[in-house]
């Protein structure tokens, strides 16, 4: 796989991606942004599932590093998985690892495995899918849809423990639905390009087994009227700090 040496967090990750396929958006660094440090046990248990090239568990590594967490990137696409590594080490996260794995399967093995999820899944199952076949397996389920993504990373995180997730706004009904009875203290961030239009995005966090009431944070706006980068999106892409430490 032909791939670039690019950086994010203003250099401070290096990350390798394909030259033609998928290739991570900030996204990945606003999902990243989500984890809340002060909830990360040392030695924490950490998933990405649907990891891509690695992007959100590069910019957590980053952040939590202190923390000796102990993170594995699960992802489906064997050049991904490669170039993952490649990243991680390059970075010297040496506990930071990437696997193959299809979470279509059982994969009883990770059942109440982790403390941390974090998940980025494919946006559609219903998109024209992309001819590139790195594209189309990222951004479109097939023989899979939403709920139960989200039911098998639930089937992954321990007791008590926090799912993070970034999806379309549109998805936001369903992603609640498969959480239903099974989260709680969900708190809901909407992620907007500029101040007066709609929100494209919706991050969510939550604790799996609680009973906690569900709560709305205060908008996050990417960019200002003259296109540039807010104060606090700086703050996550450029300067790697978390949302909650804002």
């Amino acid at each position: 796989m032909s791939y670039t040496n690019d950086y994010l967090l203003n250099k401070r990750v290096k990350i390798y991606q394909p030259i033609k396929g998928y290739r991570a958006a900030i996204d990945a660094v606003f999902l990243a942004a989500m984890i809340d440090e002060k909830k990360v046990k040392t030695g924490a248990k950490i998933a990405d599932i649907g990891s891509g090239t690695g992007a959100v568990s590069l910019c957590l590594a980053e952040r939590i590093k202190a923390k000796e967490p102990l993170i594995k990137g699960l992802e489906i696409q064997k050049g991904l998985v490669e170039l993952s590594n490649l990243s991680a080490k390059d970075n010297g996260f040496d506990f930071l690892h990437y696997e193959l794995c299809d979470i279509r399967e059982k994969n009883n093995d990770k059942a109440g495995m982790f403390d941390i999820v974090l998940t980025n899944p494919p946006y559609s199952d219903h998109d024209m899918p992309s001819p590139n076949e790195s594209k189309k397996q990222a951004h479109n389920m097939e023989n899979f849809d939403l709920a139960q993504w989200v039911a098998v990373c639930l089937k992954m995180l321990k007791p008590k423990g926090y799912i993070a997730i970034i999806h379309r706004t549109e998805a936001l009904n369903e992603i609640l639905r498969a959480m239903h009875n099974k989260t709680g203290n969900i708190q809901i961030l909407p992620l907007y390009s500029k101040e007066g239009q709609a929100a494209k995005r919706i991050l969510i966090v939550a604790e799996k087994g609680s009973h906690g009431p569900t709560s709305i944070l205060p908008p996050l706006y990417t960019h200002n009227e003259v296109g540039e980068y807010t104060a606090t999106a700086e703050k996550i892409l450029r300067q790697a700090q978390g949302y909650f430490d804002l």
